[in-house]
């Protein structure tokens, strides 16, 4: 059996600047109807700032949704569909924390929310970085710590770091950088 379902209308019910809420209709394999409400997002960046002494850049951020300060690695959604990923983890990097790195890794991409949401975001382990002054948005509220990376580990064990995207780029690190988990 194909399990694809196909899209027989598309309605916009929501248009933001960063989601975008849809209700389309679709034919199911079993040729019966469904609706499906989803978020069109532009996709976004994670980056892993790793020091050399296996010390990572990580940030506490209040995030409103959840009510909630939360440990995460920089990251941020791309300006446009079409944007350069890498071109966009350096930008991330230099605004939130002020480094930049001569040193970039892909680690892969994830879906964070794939049943309601198109989101994709593309992980980056950065390194040989060079500190400098970050550039935050007049919105953006954050502390900047280095921590080792053994401790993020520990503190994802320990429930201490519930976000999706910094515990899959962390833990793919440890598995580039074995020395440092």
């Amino acid at each position: 059996m194909e399990l694809k379902e196909r899209q027989k209308t598309s309605k916009l019910i929501f248009d933001g600047v960063i989601l975008h809420l849809r209700l389309d209709t679709v034919t199911l394999p079993n040729g019966k109807e469904a609706e499906r409400e989803w978020i069109r997002h532009m996709g976004a960046v994670a980056v892993v700032p790793l020091l050399p002494d296996g010390r990572v850049i990580v940030e506490r951020q209040f995030r409103y949704p959840v009510q909630k300060v939360l440990w995460e690695i920089p990251a941020g959604k791309l300006d446009a569909p079409d944007e350069d990923p890498l071109s966009a983890a350096k930008r991330e990097l230099k605004e939130e924390t002020g480094f930049r790195a001569a040193s970039w890794t892909p680690l892969g991409c994830i879906h964070p929310a794939p049943a309601y949401s198109s989101e994709k975001i593309h992980l980056f382990l950065a390194e040989s970085l060079t500190q400098g002054d970050q550039d935050l948005d007049e919105d953006e509220f954050l502390e900047v710590q280095a921590l080792p990376l053994r401790d993020l580990l520990r503190m994802i064990d320990e429930g201490e770091i519930p976000d999706l995207k910094t515990q899959t780029a962390l833990l793919r690190t440890a598995r580039l950088r074995p020395a440092f988990g």
